[in-house]
């Protein structure tokens, strides 16, 4: 089932991008204290015990906004419309304003389930600064303080139960083949590349960004095997496509990357990388997809310029260096029939199963030539390797202390199991075990020997203890 999507609304300097840190876990979203430091929507990845959700941070609405603070209320509205569920956020030290009540009538206006979350509340009675707060009519209300994580994890728990259940069939388990999602910015060529690949006209295109509104799964065959194509926005005739009621695809492009066995980014060659375009491949990294780059209109562009893309994406893309990268043009044609042979290479790769004997031969070869370190006088030791799932590969590696090992050397395994295994076009994901000391927190139990000796030893002890003493005192 597709990921919930979670909205963060409210006045400016409310503390919605302290919440969105809390909730994925990371300081993606910049914060400081003064207002307006958001403006564009901001899209993260939260967790919540083992289920995954996506959290919209958005800029501050005022409730009558204008210039520059227009736009920002229209980016907020417009995560209204993609959410699932919004939370409201207000300022429990700052107390009720004349704003909170106006964008409280506009959620109303957008009917979506919304939740009041009354923030800031270290410091005082949670109970005393949310009272004001109830006569906005909201029937769930939270207190909690995103600044310290208090009250966020209770906030969950009770505000997504059905959300937070174990995930149902996915929808994409429906697609024969294997599932070719299409990724990448506005009009990079999206749409052209997919009736390429699929040898017809079957997504409208169209010389404008954002042509496409949704994802579409498109089944078919190609030399007798069966492929489904995700084209990550969707098909809908130019005639309906009205702009007052767009919503921009990043979600489905999630989505539809959570769905996908294998993502081909295309990338324009013309503008060169940009930030954008990182952020969608460390997603699809995250993600644990395999990946192919495309770098789309690379006809008609110079020698010089074709050698300064090549070194840009040598110097931009290095921890990519396991993916195939391809020169394509969509609209002619040229390069785009190599794709499919990236494309089975990275599948193979992601789905391929290894016993247990070849990836521990493979674990002591690589401590063989090269040991890991000491850790408080002792060598850390790996002893054995297996295979923990596919999609991407996870290798499940048992030893002691692994916790202490260094990054450098984590990568200096992935590497030679990549090398080894001819692992290309997919992320490999380790996962290192510490085993259990058996005895740890038992008492040790002495037989009535053991408890005999011991006896013996102890008075051998004593005395020897008490003649020293005395030695001591004579001389």
């Amino acid at each position: 089932m597709p990921r919930p999507v979670i909205a963060l609304v409210g006045r400016p300097n409310v503390g919605k991008s302290t919440l969105f840190n809390q909730m994925t876990r990371t300081r993606d979203a910049l914060v400081a204290d003064f207002s307006g430091l958001t403006r564009d929507r901001k899209y993260g990845e939260g967790r919540y015990e083992g289920h995954r959700f996506i959290v919209i941070d958005t800029g501050g609405l005022s409730g009558d906004d204008a210039g520059l603070d227009a736009e920002m209320a229209r980016q907020s509205l417009q995560a209204v419309d993609e959410a699932d569920q919004v939370l409201f956020l207000v300022d429990g030290r700052a107390g009720l304003t004349a704003g909170d009540h106006l964008i409280a009538e506009q959620l109303r206006r957008h009917g979506k389930p919304a939740h009041l979350v009354v923030n800031k509340t270290d410091g005082q009675d949670p109970e005393m600064a949310a009272a004001e707060f109830y006569e906005l009519g909201y029937e769930s209300v939270f207190l909690i303080a995103a600044s310290h994580n208090r009250g966020v994890r209770s906030m969950l728990e009770s505000l997504f139960p059905d959300m937070l259940e174990e995930p149902e069939e996915d929808e994409a388990d429906k697609w024969p083949g294997i599932r070719i999602g299409v990724v990448g910015r506005p009009n990079v060529g999206k749409s052209t590349l997919t009736n390429r690949l699929l040898g017809e006209e079957r997504v409208v295109v169209y010389d404008l960004p954002g042509t496409t509104r949704d994802s579409i799964y498109i089944p078919y065959e190609r030399h007798g095997e069966e492929y489904t194509l995700i084209d990550t926005a969707g098909v809908r005739r130019r005639k309906n496509v009205n702009e007052a009621v767009e919503k921009f695809s990043i979600i489905k492009t999630l989505q539809a990357v959570e769905d996908a066995h294998v993502v081909v980014v295309v990338v324009d060659a013309r503008d060169g990388l940009v930030d954008q375009d990182l952020h969608l491949i460390g997603f699809v990294l995250e993600a644990g997809r395999s990946l192919v780059l495309a770098f789309n209109k690379w006809d008609g562009m110079s020698v010089e310029d074709r050698e300064s893309v090549k070194r840009e994406v040598d110097r931009r893309l290095p921890f990519v260096g396991f993916a195939d990268k391809h020169y394509i043009s969509a609209l002619h044609g040229s390069g785009v029939g190599l794709l499919y042979d990236s494309i089975h290479e990275a599948y193979d790769s992601a789905m391929t199963k290894w016993p247990t004997r070849r990836l521990t031969e493979i674990l002591l070869g690589a401590v063989q030539q090269h040991q890991p370190p000491v850790v408080r006088g002792r060598r850390v030791k790996l002893r054995y390797a297996h295979q923990g799932g596919s999609n991407p590969p996870r290798i499940v590696v048992h030893g002691n202390q692994v916790e202490s090992l260094p990054d450098a050397y984590r990568r200096f395994l992935e590497n030679t199991f990549r090398k080894v295994l001819d692992i290309w076009g997919t992320p490999i994901r380790f996962e290192f075990r510490s085993g259990e000391n058996p005895y740890a927190g038992k008492p040790n139990e002495l037989n009535a020997r053991q408890k005999a000796r011991k006896s013996r030893m102890m008075r051998h002890v004593k005395k020897n203890e008490k003649k020293k003493k005395q030695k001591k005192r004579r001389g």
